[in-house]
Parts: structure tokens; sequence; C-alpha cells
């Protein structure tokens, strides 16, 4: 089977999981039927995240060199929509961490979703293991499409399968509140993108993303396009200002979380800048504003991870930081480090929520403040969640060691100015990435401490590591999550990376070994070091007594929902209540007002002909007396 063909099939597979599944009859019709339609479903969902996770896995084996294939869809008047792949190693590496992550998060669902509160089973099993396929093949379609208009219609997918995952509770009153937020926010974004692939096409007269890259486009149509990318970027990788969906988002099944923050939708903002990296590299003014946001949001995101309470939330921000590292490795022009760091990353911040998911579920609640003590009765948890944090905050040898001091060397190069972007931009997002590993370490050691260590603060708990189902998914996870830095050193691994985007600056700049990896480590033992003395004074990282009057404003990150709140939602709120009661009173009424007007006159006119014979014969006289009257009148005048 050709590259090309493994290519097409790979969101194809999911695809036909997904559709058959939401055929499938809810879990709630009748005892039998709901058990084979659940069985079914399991089924499915795992033999199509299975069967792409095998494609993926074979296209990466057998891509030796970069493949492309397409056909026309659509011809408008010479703008050309064609339906095909664009393969490179880059796009095979990125396929196998998606598929590898969405088949963990098929399998954990087994048994997260086993019993619902009332203890009783999740009678919406089906469709929620046939939106998992969908949003899997959404993503794979956007890995692996030649064309932006394909490219878009995988981008929206996952918009819509994200709002019906998130909410797929419906007991939880927040869930449908945060699953409208996250789709408003993004559509937000996703007007921008829209709107620069447009202007892309229209200007290359094809779709095609090989020819948008080959065509020459004018600097203002170039700038313009890019940044209005950079909007739908913001959205799907919740960057600053459109970052407020993505901790809200918390209130879906955690195995939802890890599908999010691991492998779909926060990475296909990074992943799409890569795929039409040549664009960004020749406008240094995107860039610069792309190192902007990539440094605000690595900062907020950390700071704000510093003061949650729920455990969930603490690595939804820590996602939103961890993104930044991957924007701002673009920013500066090192794309095979945002990947890098991509696919580190879905590795590790996916077993962190399917660790988070195993201790909510053995002790009843996301809270670390109800926590502590479960490093003895979860010891594979605990060992887990060590390996997942370690990652997270750049532990050497473990993988986000690797990808992160590849961030960080790369942001070295632009300040020799070695980089498309202006040399400002590599000083900011290095100062901002070396203060996120102290901020990171802190936060992490807490996450640790509350919950794995001290005294059980939850004694009606009965903790003890998940079922297999759980169990196996974290386990398998925590492999890469500690060896795939390793990786770097392997060539055929760099040479697949550098695919996307050859002669990157740094190369082969993975890894980097020199001075600049003292200063990490050193910020790194800060920041542990803080937290465990924190710990050793008073048993507690308490944010309450540690953060002092600043737990507040980072608990909320800096109050920008409440001001996104004030500035956006109240004044739409308003205008659309405006625009009801208009329609309401005036439209409507104009019309209302129409219809009891005729009412009322018709009724006048009925009750008229329906005058007594004494009263319409003195009618019939004065209607007579009054014509000849006028008659007279008439002749005398003439």
């Amino acid at each position: 089977m050709s590259a090309t063909t493994l290519g097409a099939a790979l969101p194809v597979v999911p695809l036909l999981a997904g559709l058959t599944g939401l055929l499938l009859p809810p879990s709630s019709s009748g005892a039998t039927t709901g058990r084979t339609a659940r069985r079914v479903a399991v089924a499915l969902g795992v033999a199509g995240a299975a069967g792409a996770l095998a494609l993926a896995v074979a296209l990466l084996v057998t891509l030796d060199d970069p493949a492309e294939a397409s056909t026309t869809w659509i011809d408008l008047g010479g703008l050309t929509v064609t339906l095909g792949v664009r393969l490179d190693g880059a796009a095979a590496l990125v396929a196998v961490a998606v598929t590898t992550v969405a088949l963990a998060v098929q399998v954990y669902s087994i048994g997260y979703l086993r019993q619902g509160p009332p203890d009783e089973p999740d009678h919406r099993y089906p469709p929620y293991a046939a939106q998992i396929s969908l949003f899997t093949a959404a993503m794979l379609l956007v890995v692996v499409s030649g064309d932006l208009i394909l490219l878009l219609v995988g981008w929206e997918v996952m918009g819509i399968c994200s709002y019906l995952l998130i909410a797929h509770d419906r007991r939880l009153p927040e869930a449908p509140a945060a699953a409208m937020k996250a789709f408003l926010v993004t559509r937000v974004g996703d007007v921008g993108f829209l709107l620069g692939i447009a202007l892309l096409g229209v200007s290359a007269g094809s779709f095609r993303i090989t020819d948008v890259l080959a065509h020459d486009h004018g600097t203002a149509t170039l700038t313009t396009a890019c940044l209005l990318l950079l909007a739908g970027v913001a959205g799907k990788s919740a960057q600053f200002p459109l970052h407020t969906w993505l901790p809200d988002a918390m209130a879906g099944p955690t195995p939802i979380s890890a599908l999010i923050h691991a492998a779909t939708m926060v990475a296909a903002g990074v992943y799409a800048v890569t795929r039409l990296w040549p664009l960004f590299e020749a406008t240094p003014t995107v860039l610069a504003v792309l190192g902007v946001m990539a440094s605000v949001t690595l900062l907020l995101g950390a700071l704000a991870a510093t003061a949650q309470d729920d455990i969930k939330r603490v690595l939804a921000w820590s996602t939103v930081s961890q993104i930044g590292y991957m924007t701002g490795a673009l920013a500066v022009g090192a794309p095979t480090a945002a990947l890098f760091h991509l696919l580190t990353h879905a590795a590790f911040k996916a077993l962190l929520f399917l660790a988070a998911g195993a201790v909510i579920h053995a002790v009843g609640t996301s809270l670390m403040s109800r926590m502590g003590g479960l490093r003895h009765s979860m010891p594979v948890t605990f060992w887990c969640t060590v390996i997942g944090l370690g990652a997270l905050v750049g532990v050497p040898p473990l993988s986000g060691f690797w990808s992160k001091e590849g961030v960080l060397a790369a942001t070295e190069d632009a300040l020799l100015g070695h980089g498309p972007a202006p040399a400002w931009v590599g000083w900011l997002v290095l100062v901002s990435g070396l203060l996120g590993v102290a901020v990171t370490a802190w936060y992490a050691t807490r996450l640790l401490l509350r919950t794995f260590f001290g005294v059980n603060r939850l004694p009606s708990a009965r903790p003890h590591d998940p079922p297999a189902t759980l169990r196996w998914p974290v386990l398998l996870l925590a492999v890469p999550a500690a060896l795939l830095g390793l990786a770097g050193f392997a060539p055929w691994f760099t040479d697949r990376l550098l695919s996307s985007a050859p002669g990157e600056l740094g190369v082969p700049g993975l890894l980097h070994v020199g001075p600049l990896m003292v200063l990490p480590l050193a910020l790194l033992l800060v920041g542990v070091g803080l937290a465990w003395s924190r710990w050793q004074r008073d048993g507690s990282v308490d944010p309450a007594t540690t953060l002092g009057p600043l737990r507040p404003v980072l608990a909320r990150a800096f109050r920008l929902d409440d001001v996104q709140h004030t500035l956006v939602v109240r004044p739409t709120t308003a205008l659309g209540r405006l625009a009801r009661s208009a329609d309401e009173r005036v439209v409507d009424g104009a019309v209302t007002g129409t219809g009891r007007a005729a009412r009322a006159l018709g009724g006048g006119l009925g009750t008229l002909h329906r005058a007594a014979l004494p009263r319409a014969a003195a009618g019939v006289l004065a209607g007579a007396l009054l014509i000849g009257l006028a008659a007279a009148l008439i002749g005398v005048t003439t």
C-alpha cells in the first residue's frame, strides 16, 4: 500500500467507526438492547482508534520522502479546491501521537464511564464513543490534508465534537455552559482563520497547500492573511486573549480533557502554523505578534495554575502555558522544536489527565484540598504521576526536558539574529520561558505533595489503584512520557521532524547541550525547593496562605475572564435583548396591530349589518334623503 493511500485512509477509518456508532440506539433502550449497544460502541471505538494507529505507524515506517496526491474537487472560475493528502515525516509523527492518545482514551473511557453518579450505566455511551471517533478523524484530516478547504473542514468538525463531548454529562449544570463557551470563543478565532484561508486561496488561485506556499503573495496580503490565521490559532490552541474557554472545559469527562489537551484541538493550531511555515517565516511582523502572544500566554497559564485547588484546572492552565512554549518556538523560527514539544507534551499531558481521572475516580472529588496520602494506596497511579509531572517540569532524562531545552536553545539562536523574527522576540520568549520553568516546577510539586503525600483528608474514601481498563492506558502512556525525548538522538526521528521545515535554525537543534541547559535546571530546583520548604514548614502548600493577597487574582487568571465578560458578553447580551424587544414590540407589534385593527373594523361593520329593522329602515331613508339632497345641490350648481 502506497504512502498516499495510507494517508488517505487515516481519517477514513475512525470516521466510519464514528458514523456507524451514531446509528446505535442509546443504552437506555431496554436492558438487553442497551448492553448490546454499549458493547458494539466499545468495539467500534477501540477498533477505529486501533486501526488508525496501525495505519499511522505503517505510514511512519514506509514514508521516506514527502508525498502528495490530489484530485480536483471543485473549480469555481479558476479557483480550485482539491481532495488530497500532503504527507511528510512530521505529519506521520503527529498522526501516531493523535491515534495513540485516542486509543488510550477509548480504552480508558470503557471503565471511567461504566457508572455514572447515580450508580447506573451511562446510557449515552454509544454517542460518546462515536463522537470521540469523529473527533479523532477530524484531527487526522487536519494532519494529512493537502488542501486548505479540506483542512478547514477538519478544523470545524473538531469544534462541533468538542462542544458535544464537553457537554456529555447533562447532569452537571456547568457542562452545557462550558461547552457553549468553548464553541463560541473558538468560533471567534475561526472567523479570522476562515478569512485568512480565503485570502490566501484567492491570491494563489487555488486552495491546494503546495500552490499556496509556492505562490508569490504580496507583502500586505501575506501579512494580513497570516494575522487572520493567528486568530484561529489563538482560539483553537487557547492562546491569549482567546484562552478563557480551556479551563472551563474541565466540566467535561476527564478522558475528553486528555484528548483535547494532548492530541486534538489545542495541538491543531500549532500544527497548522508548521504546515504553513514558509508563509509565516516570510512575515517577521506576524512572528513578533506571535511572540508577544506566546510569552503572555506562557506566564499567564503558569501563574494561574499556582492558585487552583481543582486538580484538573491545574493541568488545564498547565496546558495553556505549555502551548505557549510551542508558539514561542514558532515565533523565534523553530517549528521543529515546537513539533518536538508538541509530541512530548501529548504523551505526558495525556498521562497526567488520565492519572488524575484515576485519582478522582478513587476518592470522588477533584479538589486537592480533600486529597492526600494516596501514594501508599495508589502506588501505580503515584509513580505514573511522578513521571508525568517530571516530564512537565523538565526533569532529565524525561521527555519534557529535551523538548523544552530545544525550545530554549532555539531562542538562544534567535538572539544571535539567526531567525526570521526580530532579536527582541527571542529575548522575550527566553525570559518568559525561563520564568515559566520555575513557576511550573512550583505548581507541579505542589500538586504532587497535596495529592499523594501527607494524611488522607477524606477518611470516608477507600482509594485504590484503578481497574485494568483505566490502569493500562496510564501505564502505557508513561513509556513515551519518560523516553520519547531520547528519540531526539535518533537521526531517523530528527529527519522526519525536519521534513516539515528544512533549513530551520538550530539544526539538529533538538538536543542542545551547552551553558543554557544549566540555567533551566537551576530554576527548576528553585521552584521545587520553594514548594518543598513550604510543605516541610506547615505540611501544606495552600495557595490561600502561600500566595497571600495575590491568590484571588491568580485564581481568576488576572480576571481576564471577567474583563471578557464585561466587554464582550454583557454588551452582546444587551444587544440581543434589545433586538428581541425591537422584534417583539416593533416588527411583531406592527403585524399584530394590523391584524387587530382589521379585526376591529370588520367587527364594527358586522355590528352595523346586524342592526334591527326599524334602525335599518331609518338608515335607508336617511341615505336616500342624503343622495337626493346631493343630486339637488349638484343640479343647482350646474
